[in-house]
């Protein structure tokens, strides 16, 4: 390519790395570095981000998968640190590793945490709960574990479906990651709808301005790369919204997943990253576009 083919590139306003996501990663690095005197575990991928997973793991921080504790197939010793990821686990999960009495470090994100703490306070006010978002996310999984009995709701078909009580109340809670307009297509329904039905908005402030972010961007790009783990949702949900406005929109993992054809003939080069997206890996991509590597 030459250089005066190289395609000029915008970043979305708002990408990468949430305050979540850091958080998680710095607990994780700083617990790396100042606990050498014992073993210390994620509990499953602390982000959904193979990069992450690969660089904690370097440092020291070793995987506990989820199913292998609740099995009793781990290693884990009494004094072991284990850190739980940003999505959070399911309430077992938490109840063992307090059985087994080692030390735990919660970095699940604030907006999770504050989710659990209103569906358990509202069941023992007699909500009954609905829970708007993916059934098969670890994130939903975890939340929903903390309640006795909870209604899992994908979109609006399956709340049309759903035989609404006239007689009992209900709380709607939603997945931190959920597409906005999703919600607020609910949200409408259920406002011209019912009168029992009681809405807590729990999507993460900094998921909806990265999707508002890509929303944007897709309208001026002639491409767009949603850069992220092929598991994340977040990332998931960014390429889906710009895929809708502008059809040369690729997801890709890293450099290496990078179609260097995809770039003939371009002007405008978007990049939006997922939650979990390092920055090193977003340069790389970029390097690679104004053809430095």
């Amino acid at each position: 390519m030459k250089s005066k083919d190289i395609p000029e590139i915008i970043r979305a306003k708002e990408m990468g790395f949430c305050f979540g996501v850091k958080g998680a990663v710095e607990l994780s690095e700083e617990l790396s570095e100042t606990r050498k005197d014992c073993k210390i575990y994620m509990l499953g991928m602390l982000v959904h981000n193979e990069h992450v997973i690969d660089k904690l793991k370097a440092q020291g921080v070793e995987i506990l998968e989820e199913e292998t504790l609740m099995e009793d197939r781990d290693n884990l010793q009494e004094g072991d640190v284990v850190i739980v990821r940003a999505h959070g686990t399911i309430k077992p999960l938490y109840d063992k590793l307090i059985e087994r009495r080692v030390e735990i470090h919660d970095a699940a994100c604030i907006f999770v945490s504050t989710i659990r703490k209103t569906l358990m306070e509202k069941e023992k006010e007699g909500y009954e709960i609905l829970f708007l978002g993916d059934i098969n996310h670890p994130e939903v999984k975890g939340i929903i574990s903390f309640g006795k009995k909870v209604q899992v709701i994908k979109d609006i078909d399956a709340l049309k479906a759903f035989e609404i009580n006239g007689n009992k109340r209900y709380a709607l809670l939603t997945q931190t990651t959920l597409n906005k307009n999703l919600f607020l297509e609910v949200k409408k329904y259920i406002e011209s709808t019912f009168d029992n039905i009681d809405i807590f908005d729990k999507i993460c402030g900094a998921t909806y301005v990265r999707q508002k972010a890509v929303e944007e961007l897709a309208h001026k790009v002639d491409i767009l790369l949603v850069v992220g783990g092929k598991n994340s949702s977040n990332t998931k949900k960014l390429y889906e919204i710009s895929k809708k406005i502008n059809l040369n929109t690729y997801l890709i993992q890293d450099e290496k997943t990078l179609d260097r054809s995809w770039l003939n003939g371009v002007k405008k080069v978007g990049i939006t990253a997922g939650a979990s997206t390092p920055e090193e890996v977003i340069e790389k991509i970029e390097n690679i576009i104004r053809g430095t590597i």
